[in-house]
């Protein structure tokens, strides 16, 4: 790719850090459904990238600093913010669950906290007055403006931010819950949409960014990893009503993935190619993936 540095993960795992212990039962509790995460992913590319962000947020702090002693303003402390980026089941939350242990870990006076953009989307009750159920995921089914205030004012270091809380049991938005941001050094946000640019000439969600990372993979992979990701839902929600798998857990199951064959089709492939893949050229970093989520390169933007 143009304007990045493409590095082996035999050259990447050299790179001088310290690692951090996680133990397999901890590490099962962090790697999402669907995903693979070994101890040897730790210390090959996780590790490695934690201190390749520090770099990035160190000289982020001193910055800030020198300004605020150029103007004699309040050392106010702003998050540096990092942006999470890829397609459906590609293993974002995997990898922004890890980073935000790994930099608590290998930092401890960091304080690190973690949200998505899914609180973010409109409730399913407004994408069907907008006739937008089939392209949810897709940027119009984003508030894009609530994003966009919610990342102002976060970003100048308001003390507590709050933002609605999305359920994937339901899918859909949690009424009358919500999460909170409490001025953290560090703020990792995941979400299919954090690189892309909006319509209407509003504020994109990146332009918060300090730094952002795209996971990546061959379309094929991810349409795999999406359906075995669908049926494994299945199984685990077939005793249970309240879940939005509910329903399709109890049919045939060549008819459920028909469906989920359909959605791939019709929405998440879509939104890949015209959406997300587009934007990977905007991150600072791109984490490669292949067979059993294995990454393979890790690209570096050139500066």
């Amino acid at each position: 790719m143009k304007n990045f540095t493409k590095v082996s993960r035999y050259d990447w795992s050299q790179t001088e850090n310290k690692t951090s212990e996680i133990s397999k039962s901890e590490l099962k509790s962090l790697t999402s459904l669907g995903d693979i995460v070994n101890t040897t992913d730790i210390n090959e590319i996780y590790s490695p990238l934690v201190h390749y962000l520090y770099l990035f947020v160190h000289n982020d702090k001193l910055l800030l600093k020198s300004m605020n002693h150029f103007i004699n303003a309040n050392n106010v402390n702003k998050p540096f913010i990092i942006g999470i980026s890829g397609p459906v089941a590609v293993g974002k939350s995997t990898v922004s669950r890890l980073l935000k242990v790994l930099l608590k870990r290998l930092y401890p006076t960091l304080k690190v906290q973690l949200m998505t953009t899914d609180g973010f989307l409109y409730p399913n009750r407004d994408l069907q007055k907008k006739k937008l159920m089939d392209s949810k995921g897709f940027p119009e089914s984003y508030n894009m403006k609530l994003l966009a205030d919610f990342l102002s004012d976060v970003a100048t270091g308001q003390k507590e931010v709050f933002y609605p809380l999305y359920s994937h049991e339901l899918s859909d938005i949690v009424p009358g819950s919500y999460g909170k941001i409490t001025n953290p050094d560090i703020l990792i946000i995941e979400g299919i949409n954090t690189l892309q640019i909006p319509p209407n000439k509003m504020i994109a969600t990146s332009d918060f960014f300090n730094f952002s990372i795209y996971i990546d993979a061959n379309e094929k992979l991810i349409r795999t990893w999406f359906l075995q990701r669908f049926v494994h839902l299945l199984v685990m929600n077939q005793n249970n009503p309240s879940s939005f798998y509910y329903s399709w857990s109890n049919k045939p199951k060549s008819q459920a993935v028909e469906m989920a064959e359909k959605v791939w089709q019709t929405v998440n492939l879509v939104n890949l190619r015209e959406y997300i893949e587009p934007t990977k050229g905007r991150a600072n970093v791109i984490l490669h993936k292949t067979l059993d989520h294995k990454i393979n390169y890790v690209y570096l933007r050139n500066y």
